[in-house]
């Protein structure tokens, strides 16, 4: 990663800066905000795969615990994909990994017995109880130095952008 370049900036505006020399006909703009958006998620997940080292799960598994966590009922694989925006093959994978280290049961449906539900175990709430607040914590750092209204103000632009790419916004 290089660093602030010598005319200032980060890193994307050190990308930007490139592409304006390599491709000076293509407007890079969206990049200011796209780019950065993605490499704070890069680097917000990256943070999360460090942190989750010791805990015996993935980021990937640790999602699905989460997506589970937050349900008031059990789930079936196909809303754990739908939450985790994982492939539904991944999903199968990570679930039965989390099963076999009993973080995970699987349930039966009573009205489709071809349906499995998924729920979260002590062990899996455990997780969960110790990596979530920690990981918000993590988050809250990122964004120390916007006051409250201007992470409001964050939040309600990137709802807006959110909303151009979400199904059924």
């Amino acid at each position: 990663m290089p660093p602030a370049t010598p005319s200032g900036g980060d890193f994307i505006d050190h990308v930007r800066r490139q592409w304006s020399e390599n491709y000076p006909e293509v407007d890079s703009a969206p990049i200011e905000v796209i780019g950065r958006i993605t490499r704070i998620g890069s680097l917000a997940l990256h943070q999360l795969d460090r942190a989750l080292t010791g805990s015996g799960v993935s980021r990937v598994e640790f999602e699905i615990l989460c997506a589970l966590a937050r349900s008031d009922r059990p789930l079936r694989a196909s809303e754990v994909t739908s939450a985790t925006m994982t492939s539904g093959a991944s999903t199968t994978k990570h679930a039965d990994r989390l099963t076999r280290a009993g973080f995970v049961e699987r349930l039966p449906f009573e009205r489709d017995g071809r349906v499995v539900l998924l729920q979260l175990t002590d062990a899996g709430r455990a997780v969960v109880d110790a990596e979530f607040p920690a990981r918000v914590e993590r988050d809250r750092r990122m964004l120390e130095g916007l006051d409250i209204e201007e992470r409001r103000t964050l939040a309600a632009l990137l709802r807006r952008v959110a909303g151009n790419l979400e199904p059924g916004q």
